[in-house]
């Protein structure tokens, strides 16, 4: 296992910089991303890099270093942990006469063997078919070879290479109707929930932070738990009794890492639109961690490329869990942090596994819920077919009733943002009084 990192990585900006991340951690990490698959690590190593060398990433000094250590421990496998482009990937493989994997190609073979649904085999799948295509890039030589055209005289053909291509294509286009499928069933799904008002509560966090424990805990379900990165791959979604007798669903979900790879992101967003859809966001971090505030930014930096507005006050709830690995004055430091933070984003101390916090956790998701949905009814004219267009658009119709002078009378449910909208929009019915959700 070897990482590869920069001594001075690139500066990002504002929301997008990269975290200052500590490199034995995220060796600590890669090492433990090989052993989630049950692979040896024989020998692990940090690389520091003064800048990358486009034919190997590293330089050809620590390449012949690596290469006699794969000779001397018989390594069939070497891990970098980066990024490797098809052609580095190659010459490294040459070089050290063994199979090279980069962190991509490392995470997509834990999902593929923790995929145990038919939709998360699908994604995963339709990951790796992207990522083989570009490897597939004068990988080896024997893909140059042409075969045979049609025809009495025949013709150029067309070579290996261009065959196995074109195999990959047919299959991912055939995965992609497949997902729509998935996507539109996920759909159907969540109109049926919209249909009884109980709000969606999602599980996200860097993986490993105790989700699933968290999940359990808090619905009594039997989710998964171990103490391994990506232990949980596919979505569970379980009801729960708040303090006030409202009623939710909470959805665990698949945990996030630094540098998740895109493709994953792409194929999982059928799964991950149960976050995007979401009233409230519980983001799970491990305080305990050295790199907790790292990976807190890794989260939030793919919530964003989900779409979702990270500095939305209200809808994201952080839980610091895993407290009782705490030593007494960081504990304490950290409640101190807490306490000072404005009412709206104040965090919230938990251990998943003592069930230390868990009462306030409940009373956050009622409190925050409280204040950001309504339900109320309004009277749509029966001639406003725009009108009732723009309700299922925009708010959860619960209910519809229709009046003897053809108007109707819908229940809706809708975040504080929507409720003025469509006030405007529409008439209150006679004795109609919107009220809190719950």
């Amino acid at each position: 296992m070897i990482g590869p990192y920069l001594r001075h990585p690139p500066a990002g900006r504002g929301a997008d910089a990269q975290p200052m991340r500590d490199a034995n951690a995220r060796l600590e990490e890669a090492v433990g991303l090989a052993r989630a698959i049950d692979l040896e690590v024989v020998e692990a190593g940090l690389v520091p890099l003064a800048a990358i060398t486009p034919a190997t990433f590293i330089g050809r000094g620590k390449v012949d270093e690596i290469a006699g250590l794969a000779k001397t421990h018989e390594a069939g496998l070497v891990i970098l942990d980066t990024a490797l482009s098809p052609v580095q990937q190659r010459n490294l493989e040459k070089a050290w006469a063994a199979k090279v994997l980069d962190r991509t190609g490392l995470i997509l073979e834990i999902f593929g063997r923790r995929a145990k649904t038919r939709e998360g085999a699908l994604q995963v799948e339709h990951a790796h078919l992207s990522y083989q295509k570009s490897r597939l890039v004068r990988s080896w030589t024997h893909l140059e070879r042409q075969r045979g055209g049609f025809g009495f005289l025949g013709g150029p053909g067309e070579t290996q290479l261009e065959s196995d291509r074109r195999v990959i294509e047919e299959r991912l286009a055939r995965i992609e109707r497949d997902l729509d499928k998935v996507k539109r069933t996920r759909q159907l799904h969540r109109l049926s929930r919209k249909r009884v008002p109980y709000p969606i509560i999602a599980l996200v966090g860097y993986t490993n932070a105790g989700k699933s424990t968290l999940f359990n805990r808090l619905t009594g379900g039997q989710a998964l738990e171990a103490d391994m990165l990506f232990a949980t791959l596919d979505p569970t979604l379980r009801a729960i009794a708040l303090p006030g007798g409202t009623k939710a669903i909470l959805s665990d979900t698949v945990g996030f890492i630094s540098d998740l790879p895109t493709t994953l992101i792409a194929a999982f967003r059928a799964t991950l639109e149960e976050v995007i859809e979401a009233d409230i966001i519980l983001h799970v971090c491990d305080i305990s961690h050295a790199d907790a505030k790292a990976q807190a930014q890794d989260v939030e930096r793919v919530l964003r490329e989900l779409g979702i507005d990270t500095g939305e006050n209200g809808r994201i709830i952080e839980l610091w869990n895993k407290v009782d690995q705490l030593a007494p004055d960081a504990r304490a430091r950290f409640a101190n942090i807490a306490e000072r933070q404005p009412a709206q984003r104040r965090p919230v101390l938990t251990s998943a596994i003592t069930g230390e916090g868990l009462a306030a956790v409940s009373s956050a998701i009622e409190s925050r819920l409280a204040h950001r949905r309504m339900t109320l009814e309004l009277r749509v004219a029966a001639a406003d077919g725009a009108g009732m267009a723009w309700l299922h658009r925009n708010v959860d119709v619960l209910d519809k009733v229709v009046e003897e002078d053809g108007s109707t009378v819908v229940r809706i449910r809708a975040d504080r943002s929507k409720v003025e909208t469509a006030l405007r929009k529409f008439s209150q019915p006679a004795g109609g009084q919107s009220h809190l959700l719950g």
